[in-house]
């Protein structure tokens, strides 16, 4: 069966990621819209740039000596429950010194790119899970334990990092997702997730933080063409300086968000590939120093345009095969109308069979064997 070309761009789609380094056509970068969605994911799998964003972008003074080994990733405990579009969802325990038994603060990571009003429901949902777990494995330890007084659930900061460039003009509070939900107050659960919005931060508040989780929200601001020229004002030194004693491992990482917002906006690989290179070369303050102005709405009118005309072309295309089809069964019934009428006329006029088939054989261009199974098929006996 042929494949239309949503199917064939869905099985795309889910096929592996391949190099950069194989040409790409114009088709095949349409299919990156979704690929600037993983950025949080990468930025939040790895545990120096989760807790810089924890000590420079959540004003919690239980944070701000916060390290990379004290951050432990539970994530597989509670995203498999959801569905397979929320897979970038990370929910952390961060373990924080200087208690006995130690102070735990379960941390949970939302990332969105547009508003959403359901996203106090969906963290409640971890929330809940989240305390479920723990008493559970309190109670594997001792039984009856959660129903002890001195038994307490570990905090939970609810976090929505928003990089979307539109305002985020949800309420940040459970309750006004409830109906009467002040007029039930005392009645129903109640709390506040903690917004961080990319957009809120200008270029100059996040070069102030001199880190690596800076820069990768520097990157991930880029959505308009005026983005671009205020990045490309930055001082080129002091980006430079901040990535002088960045581990490698660290730097890729930084690559592969640049790459994820280029293949976003069908930047040709070639000039992706460059681009990439100079943060791997710790240059990112010449990044698009020598790149043509980037008008990345035009860029989007013309993925869409092209998306539009090859659906075009594809109708058209069906179409076509539709009209052929039918004059080909047209032109078949056609034929077999032909065909049944000199035999009938044939036999009408008394003429044996071998006398109907030499007929079909002369007028209608049939060999002897086909024209003697046809005047057999519309021989009435």
């Amino acid at each position: 069966m042929k494949q239309t070309r949503k199917q064939r761009q869905k099985k795309k789609a889910a096929a592996p990621t391949q190099g950069l380094h194989k040409a790409a056509s114009p088709k095949q970068m349409v299919l990156n819209s979704q690929v600037r969605d993983s950025s949080s994911k990468i930025i939040f799998d790895n545990h120096i740039l989760c807790s810089q964003f924890l000590r420079d972008y959540v004003n919690l003074p239980y944070l701000k000596d916060v390290r990379p080994e004290d951050i432990e990733d539970v994530s597989e405990q509670y995203v498999t429950l959801f569905a397979e579009e929320r897979n970038s969802d990370r929910v952390k325990r961060v373990h924080i010194g200087g208690g006995s038994p130690p102070f735990f603060l379960v941390s949970l990571i939302e990332h969105k790119t547009a508003p959403d009003y359901n996203v106090c429901m969906q963290l409640f949902r971890y929330m809940v899970y989240i305390w479920n777990a723990y008493e559970r494995e309190a109670e594997g330890i001792r039984q009856g334990m959660s129903k002890r007084k001195d038994f307490l659930y570990p905090p939970i900061l609810p976090i929505v990092y928003y990089e979307g460039a539109a305002e985020w003009y949800v309420p940040l509070n459970f309750r006004s997702r409830v109906r009467e939900g002040n007029t039930f107050g005392k009645y129903i659960p109640d709390f506040e997730y903690y917004l961080v919005p990319l957009q809120g931060y200008s270029n100059e508040a996040l070069m102030e933080k001199r880190d690596e989780i800076s820069l990768v929200m520097l990157i991930n601001k880029l959505q308009t063409t005026e983005d671009i020229e205020n990045f490309r004002r930055l001082p080129g030194r002091e980006i430079e300086a901040i990535l002088q004693n960045t581990p490698e491992h660290l730097v890729d990482i930084i690559a592969k968000v640049l790459q994820a917002f280029l293949l976003k906006m069908n930047v040709p690989v070639p000039e992706t590939e460059k681009l990439t290179d100079k943060v791997r070369e710790k240059k990112m303050g010449e990044l698009f120093a020598d790149m043509e102005k980037m008008d990345i709405q035009a860029e989007r009118r013309n993925t869409a345009n092209a998306e539009r005309r090859a659906d075009q072309a594809e109708k058209r295309a069906a179409e076509a095969q539709k009209h052929l089809e039918e004059a080909q069964l047209l032109s078949e019934l056609t034929e077999k109308n032909s065909i049944r009428s000199i035999v009938e006329l044939c036999q009408e006029l008394g003429a044996p069979k071998a006398a109907a088939a030499e007929k079909l054989m002369e007028k209608m261009h049939l060999g002897q064997e086909e024209a003697m199974e046809k005047t057999a098929l519309y021989w009435k006996e």
